[in-house]
C-alpha cells in the first residue's frame, strides 16, 4: 500500500516543486516540508497519534510514514511503546527509554486523493506566501524613498496606486490639499510605511511629508546627488509654503543658487510638483541666532536672543523686528512663523521694537511704582527675581505668594494694597498671550496682524 500511495507523489509532481521554487524563489525544501506537516495534519484519522511523521522523497517522490515508539520493559500502549527484545532486533544497540523510529504502513484507500488534494493546497498557498514575502522584501527598503505609481481606483477619497506588482494606499491625510486624481493618472509619492499584514504587504505613501520634499530636491538638483550641497531640514504646510534649509561642503558653491537654478527653472519643477506650493530656500548656519533670523526670512530681523537651554523644555528664541516687518515676520495666519519654528525645531517669541522699547518703559515704570509703594530695595529685587516686578503680577500672585518671599515679609500686605491702587488708578486691563509666541509643535496658527 505504502507503493501505491508513493507513485501519487511521482516525478511529475516533483518536477512542479522544482520549477515553482525556480520561478518564485522559493526553496523546494519548504514545499516539501510544508506539505509533510499538511499531509500529516490531513491523516490525522489514517494515521492517528503525535508521535507519527511522513517522508517524501526528494527524487522520485515515495511516502512513508514513520512513528516514535520508546523502549519500555513492559508494553502497556502498543502504539507507543515497543518492548527491548523486539527493539534490540531491529537495533542491537538499543536500550530501555530509548526511541526508536518505525516505519508505519500508510493508509489505503483515500489516502492518495488526499495527497493529491493537499499538494495542490500547500503548493498554491506557499506560492501566495513567497509572493507576499517578495513584494514585502522588495518595499521595506524603499521606506523615505519616491515611487512613481498609477492611479488604479479611489476608495473613500483614499487613492489606490499600483506601482509595480503591488498596491499602494494614498490616504487623504496625506494628500496635497486641491489635488484631484483619476484612474490612469502617473504620480509620485514618498514612501511613509511598509508593513505586513493577513492580506499582504500595505504600503502606506505621502505628498505632504516634509521628506517628500528633501527627495525632490535630491532628485531634480545634482549638487545635492553629488554631496556638494546638503539638505539640513524641512517644513511644510502642503499645497501652501514650505522651508528648506541647505548648506554647502564647498565654499566656492552657493547653496541657495545651485537650489534655485538658472532663472528658478530648478525650484519651478519642484513647486509644479507639489501644485505651486510656494518654497523658501534658506542657507543653513551652525550658529542657532543666525539660523533663526534666516527661517524669518523675507522678513529682516533686528536682534535674535536664544534663551537658556532646559533639559526638560523645548529650545526657545526672543526675536527683535522693526515695526514694519512683525507682520511679514509673523505671516498671513502666523504660518511663516510657524514654518520658522518647524525648521529650527525652537519656540520663537516675535516682537516689534516698539513694543520692546513699551515694555522696558513700563518695567522701568514699575520699578519706580514699587519703590513708592515702600518696597525696600532688596525686596524690589526679589520681586523681581520671582517674576513679580510689575504692579498687575503682584496683585495676581496675592499677598500670601509674597509673603513667601523672605525679603518682602511683613511688607506684602502694604505692597499688595498700593499695587491694587496703582492699578485701579490707571485701570490697566489684564494683559493677553503674545501672539506672535510660536512653537515648532504648533499646528493652529496664532492671531496675526496680517498681511
Amino acid at each position: 500500500m505504502a507503493a501505491t500511495a508513493g507513485r501519487i507523489m511521482n516525478r511529475e509532481l516533483i518536477m512542479v516543486i522544482e520549477q515553482l521554487g525556480r520561478e518564485k524563489g522559493i526553496d523546494k525544501e519548504i514545499l516539501f516540508e510544508a506539505l509533510e506537516s499538511a499531509l500529516l495534519s490531513a491523516s490525522r484519522k489514517s494515521l492517528p497519534g503525535d508521535n507519527m511523521r511522513i517522508h517524501i522523497d526528494r527524487k522520485n517522490g515515495e511516502m512513508r510514514a514513520y512513528a516514535r515508539r520508546k523502549v519500555v520493559a513492559d508494553v502497556v500502549d502498543p502504539k507507543l511503546e515497543i518492548s527491548l527484545e523486539e527493539a534490540k532486533g531491529l537495533n542491537p544497540e538499543a536500550e530501555l527509554d530509548d526511541e526508536l523510529e518505525l516505519e508505519q504502513e500508510l493508509p489505503p484507500q483515500d489516502f492518495g486523493r488526499i495527497a493529491a488534494q493537499t499538494a495542490k493546497q500547500v503548493i498554491l498557498q506557499k506560492v501566495r506566501d513567497a509572493e507576499r514575502e517578495g513584494i514585502y522584501s522588495e518595499f521595506a527598503g524603499k521606506e523615505g524613498q519616491i515611487l512613481r505609481g498609477v492611479v488604479h481606483r479611489i476608495e473613500k477619497r483614499n487613492v489606490i496606486l499600483e506601482i509595480g506588482k503591488a498596491e499602494a494606499i494614498l490616504p487623504e491625510r496625506e494628500q496635497i490639499p486641491g489635488e484631484r486624481y483619476n484612474p490612469g493618472d502617473r504620480i509620485r509619492a514618498f514612501v511613509l510605511e511598509v508593513r505586513r499584514s493577513t492580506k499582504g504587504p500595505q504600503i502606506t505613501l505621502s505628498r505632504t511629508h516634509p521628506g517628500y520634499l528633501a527627495r525632490l530636491f535630491e532628485t531634480e538638483i545634482p549638487e545635492i546627488q553629488e554631496g556638494i550641497v546638503v539638505v539640513k531640514a524641512t517644513a511644510r504646510e502642503a499645497g501652501e509654503r514650505a522651508k528648506v534649509a541647505v548648506a554647502s561642503t564647498k565654499r566656492d558653491v552657493d547653496p541657495i543658487g545651485a537650489c534655485v537654478g538658472l532663472r528658478g527653472t530648478r525650484i519651478q519643477v519642484i513647486s509644479r510638483e507639489l501644485r505651486g506650493e510656494k518654497i523658501d530656500i534658506i542657507e543653513w548656519s551652525h550658529d542657532p541666532a543666525t539660523f533663526v533670523a534666516r527661517a524669518l526670512s523675507p522678513a529682516k530681523v533686528s536682534s535674535v536672543t536664544i534663551a537658556e537651554e532646559d533639559a526638560a523644555s523645548q529650545p526657545a528664541a526672543l526675536v527683535i523686528v522693526p515695526d514694519n516687518q512683525l507682520s511679514l515676520a509673523i505671516g498671513k495666519k502666523g504660518q511663516n512663523a510657524r514654518l520658522a519654528a518647524k525648521l529650527t525645531g525652537m519656540r520663537i517669541d516675535i516682537k516689534s521694537e516698539s513694543e520692546v522699547e513699551s515694555e522696558r518703559v513700563d518695567a522701568e515704570e514699575a520699578r519706580s511704582a514699587l519703590a513708592r509703594f515702600g518696597a525696600a530695595p532688596e525686596a524690589v529685587e526679589a520681586l523681581e527675581a520671582a517674576g513679580l516686578g510689575s504692579p498687575r503680577a503682584i496683585v495676581d500672585a496675592g499677598p500670601d505668594a509674597l509673603r513667601a518671599l523672605p525679603a518682602v515679609g511683613d511688607q506684602a500686605d502694604k505692597i499688595h494694597a498700593a499695587a491694587q491702587e496703582w492699578l485701579a488708578a490707571r485701570a490697566e486691563p489684564a494683559p493677553e498671550a503674545p501672539a506672535s509666541a510660536v512653537s515648532a509643535g504648533d499646528d493652529v496658527a496664532p492671531p496675526s496682524t496680517g498681511t
